[in-house]
């Protein structure tokens, strides 16, 4: 990762995906644009590289097209290139009350919505402002969170989120095919259940029901990720790799 600069969005909680994700970028020697709704992501920022000079932290709603394009500017501005984007933000927005699920004949429609502007558009957004930096250069890494829920499974209440993340799926696929040849992968990774700071009870419980016997972590998905976004990993694109500690193999869980 010697020279090449990474954007890894929703990197704002410290026991998330994005940021270990990010910590191990830093590790292998990229350098860092990091961003979250909120100005947590400062911390982020300065527990990885207090100079700055590494790592760039920038707060902006990527849901918005134009703030994306902001953020965009502002990374080419202080590093001339963005080599690598991981498209982790999703799922929920720090700072913006997240209504109760709803079974799909319950769910209105401003809901779904919601859910796809959260955990589709982002993807969209960002990838559409960093994808011809990528093409001009002839090199890049795209690797998009997923998850199992939406491709591979589902359970009752989450009829927007695994729409929207069947539609990364699909996204990953389609854009991969299109860039194919010209020195950029898209990949997917899709994680199963992972204890972080927002996991719920029943969550973690899952997670024991898993054939590994325990929920993943953050560190573990990051790891995957990190090998699609290295420059020997150059010949797998469009595809999406399942994570969840063998629990998809399972019929009987628990």
């Amino acid at each position: 990762m010697q020279g090449k600069v990474a954007l890894v969005t929703g990197a704002g909680s410290a026991e998330g995906i994005g940021f270990a994700t990010a910590r191990l970028l830093f590790e292998a020697g990229a350098s860092l644009v990091l961003t979250s709704t909120t100005n947590r992501i400062f911390d982020r920022q300065r527990a990885l590289d207090d100079s700055g000079e590494r790592c760039l932290a920038h707060v902006a709603d990527l849901t918005d097209a134009d703030q994306v394009d902001e953020l965009v500017q502002r990374a080419m501005q202080q590093f001339g290139r963005i080599d690598i984007l991981i498209n982790n933000a999703g799922m929920t927005q720090t700072g913006v009350d997240t209504p109760l699920p709803e079974l799909f004949h319950k769910l209105p429609f401003l809901q779904w919505q919601r859910e796809f502007d959260l955990n589709l558009n982002t993807c969209f957004h960002v990838t559409r402002a960093v994808l011809p930096h990528m093409l001009q250069s002839g090199y890049g890494r795209i690797v998009n969170i997923a998850s199992v829920t939406g491709p591979l499974v589902t359970f009752p209440g989450t009829a927007g989120y695994s729409a929207a993340k069947s539609g990364m799926v699909g996204l990953t696929r389609a854009v991969a095919h299109e860039v194919a040849g010209q020195g950029v992968t898209v990949n997917a990774v899709a994680p199963g259940w992972i204890a972080t700071h927002s996991s719920q009870p029943e969550e973690i419980a899952a997670g024991l029901h898993t054939p590994v016997g325990r929920p993943g972590t953050p560190e573990e998905i990051a790891r995957v990720v990190v090998f699609l976004a290295s420059e020997g990993c150059s010949y797998l694109t469009g595809q999406m790799l399942v994570v969840d500690g063998g629990n998809s193999l399972q019929e009987i869980k628990g």
